[in-house]
């Protein structure tokens, strides 16, 4: 019994002894309290720098959708605006458009008018021809029977002279 007490104790004291170096190693490779306490200091600080950035990355998330929004209801503003516009000029077209054929309509009946107005024209200057040929024919006419009575009342007067001599000579 007491060499198995012995061995036992033997055997307890080698399992120490390599309990002992094992935390003898871990001391080893454990931080001093102090350091350990600056650590758990600077993980505090990180954590709160990393909190303060993650809720200023948080407002700057809600600032940017509230941009977001603003400049997608601008640009839906916009889009309405330029609509309306393309609208507008639309019907301002189709205005033009119908002026446009109404003036055009016009025009054709002003270029058939003036096509008639030219052809009265021309009819009108072969008549005025005819006018003129027949007038130049009445002056000429004129001018013959002008000078047919001036030389009838040549006769006329010498006929009177004549007469005039003649009957005081047939009375006496």
């Amino acid at each position: 019994q007491l060499l198995e007490a012995k061995a036992s104790l033997s055997l307890a004291q080698t399992q120490h002894a390599l309990q002992l170096r094992q935390a003898k190693a871990q001391i080893n490779n454990m931080v001093p309290k102090k350091q350990f306490e600056q650590l758990q200091t600077s993980l505090r600080e990180e954590q709160c720098r990393a909190q303060r950035l993650q809720e200023n990355l948080q407002q700057q998330a809600e600032q940017a959708c509230r941009q977001l929004a603003r400049t997608q209801e601008e640009h839906e503003r916009l889009l309405q605006r330029a609509v309306e516009q393309a609208e507008g000029l639309q019907r301002d077209l189709r205005s033009a458009e119908a002026l446009l054929a109404d003036r055009a309509a016009r025009l054709k009946d002003t270029q058939a008018q003036l096509s008639r107005n030219k052809q009265l024209i021309k009819d009108l200057r072969e008549e005025n021809r005819g006018f003129a040929m027949a007038l130049q024919e009445a002056e000429l006419k004129q001018m013959s029977t002008k000078k047919k009575n001036e030389v009838l009342e040549e006769q006329a007067l010498a006929l009177k002279e004549l007469i005039g001599k003649i009957t005081p000579a047939s009375l006496s």
